[in-house]
């Protein structure tokens, strides 16, 4: 078991895996004075961070899909089930995220109208319909865009 700072640091920087074995063993062991303590801070920085970037990640598919159910009419028929699909498992995956991380709730509400202002842009170039087409504003509350029995209105 690696013991010195340096040691644990370097293994961080050529093995992560390998590193978080080790500093699981410490804490277990109760051996904090052993830890490296830097690096752990900063994975730990990572992994809130990655949450919060999840729910932006899926909050903006699932606007980009809400978008082109609602308003792109010439691929409706053809795609509308994709992007139901889609919108069931964005929703289902957000429910998920919320309620094993309830304190993302104020951040999910901050990020919520610039992401759809962001799912916009990106479905106005993939859909290559005029940007007037979609709604300046964002067309739903938080509770309507997880909600299973909302859509849209369909244009």
């Amino acid at each position: 078991m690696l013991d010195s700072q340096q040691e644990l640091n370097t293994l961080y920087h050529q093995d992560l895996y390998q590193w978080i074995e080790t500093t699981i063993h410490k804490i277990q062991h109760q051996n904090l004075d052993q830890l490296d303590w830097e690096n752990l801070i900063l994975e730990l920085e990572d992994l809130g961070n990655s949450q919060k970037y999840e729910l932006e990640s899926r909050l903006l598919v699932l606007f980009e899909h809400l978008l082109k159910l609602a308003y792109w009419q010439e691929e409706r028929e053809y795609n509308s089930r994709g992007w139901k699909g889609t919108i069931i498992e964005q929703r289902k995956q957000i429910q998920k995220l919320l309620k094993r991380n309830p304190s993302l709730k104020p951040f999910w509400l901050e990020i919520f109208s610039e992401t759809y202002l962001d799912a916009r842009d990106i479905t106005i170039v993939k859909t290559g319909l005029d940007a007037e087409v979609f709604p300046r504003e964002v067309f739903c509350t938080p509770e309507q865009a997880i909600d299973e029995n909302w859509q849209p209105n369909i244009v």
